[in-house]
C-alpha cells in the first residue's frame, strides 16, 4: 500500500495523464472475452490488485503477489494523499447525490481535501456524443489533478481509456462501489473478513440476488483460465 502510494504521488507530478486498474477475479474472467477491456489493461500505468483470490492464484502461477490493495482501501489514503499534497479530485459517476454525500464524508475525514467537482452521467451517456463532450467540459474546468470514476467495470475503465488524454487530469482511477462506502448507501465488510479473503461473503448479504450468480459464475470460469496460464509456464 505504502508503496502504491508512492508511486500514485509520483505519477500525479509527472502529468503523464496515467491511469490505474484494480483487478478481481470478475475482471480476469472478463479480460478473457472482452479485448477492448484488455487493452485497458495492457496500457495500464500501475496494476494492483483487489482480491484476495488473485494473491491465492498468484502463488499457484509461480509468480506471488505481495499485498491486496484494493480500491475501498486505497481511494480513502488517496483522499489523505490529496489534503496533503493539496491535489484536486473530480468524482465521476455514481447514483445522483452519492458522490456529493461521499465527498462531504471524505472533506470531513480529510481536512483541507479539495473535491473539485462531481458529476452523474445520465444512463448510456457512454454513447453520447455531446454527453461525453459535457463530461470533458466539467472535468477539465474543475482543473482536477485526480479522476475518480464509479461507473462500474468495465465501463468506468473503458472511460477512463476513452477520455485520459483530453482531460486536465494527471491520474484517473476507476473506483466502483467505494463512492458508495464513503457515503455511507453500502456496508464494508469486517476488517477481519477482508484480511481472510471472505469480503466476497459479506457483499453477497448486502445484494444476493445480483451477486450469488456473479460470484459463482467467476468461480466456475477461472478455473480454466488458471489452467491455461499454469500450462502456459511448462
Amino acid at each position: 500500500m505504502d508503496e502504491a502510494l508512492n508511486e500514485i504521488d509520483r505519477l500525479i507530478q509527472q502529468k503523464n495523464h496515467s491511469y490505474i486498474v484494480t483487478p478481481n477475479m470478475d475482471h480476469i474472467v472478463m479480460i478473457e472475452k472482452d479485448k477492448a477491456f484488455r487493452r485497458v489493461y495492457r496500457d495500464a500505468t500501475l496494476v494492483l490488485t483487489d482480491g484476495k483470490p488473485l494473491l491465492w492464484i498468484s502463488k499457484i502461477l509461480g509468480e506471488p503477489i505481495k499485498e491486496k490493495v484494493s480500491g475501498a482501501d486505497l481511494f480513502p489514503r488517496m483522499c489523505n494523499l490529496a489534503a496533503k499534497k493539496h491535489y484536486k479530485i473530480f468524482i465521476l459517476g455514481a447514483a445522483p447525490g452519492v458522490a456529493e454525500q461521499a465527498a462531504r464524508n471524505l472533506k470531513k475525514k480529510n481536512i483541507g481535501l479539495q473535491i473539485a467537482g462531481v458529476y452523474s452521467p445520465p444512463l448510456g451517456f457512454e454513447n453520447d456524443k455531446k454527453e461525453m463532450v459535457n463530461i470533458l467540459k466539467k472535468v477539465n474546468e474543475s482543473k482536477t489533478d485526480i479522476l475518480a470514476v464509479a461507473l462500474g467495470s468495465p465501463k468506468g475503465e473503458k472511460t477512463i481509456y476513452r477520455i485520459r488524454n483530453h482531460i486536465c487530469a494527471s491520474l484517473s482511477i476507476s473506483i466502483g462501489a467505494t463512492i458508495d462506502f464513503e457515503a455511507g448507501k453500502v456496508k464494508r465488510a469486517p476488517r477481519w473478513m477482508s484480511n481472510v479473503g471472505l469480503e466476497w461473503l459479506f457483499r453477497i448479504t448486502q445484494d444476493p440476488k445480483r451477486l450469488i450468480k456473479r460470484y459463482w459464475k467467476d468461480a466456475i470460469s477461472i478455473i480454466p483460465i488458471v489452467l491455461k496460464y499454469k500450462g502456459s509456464k511448462k
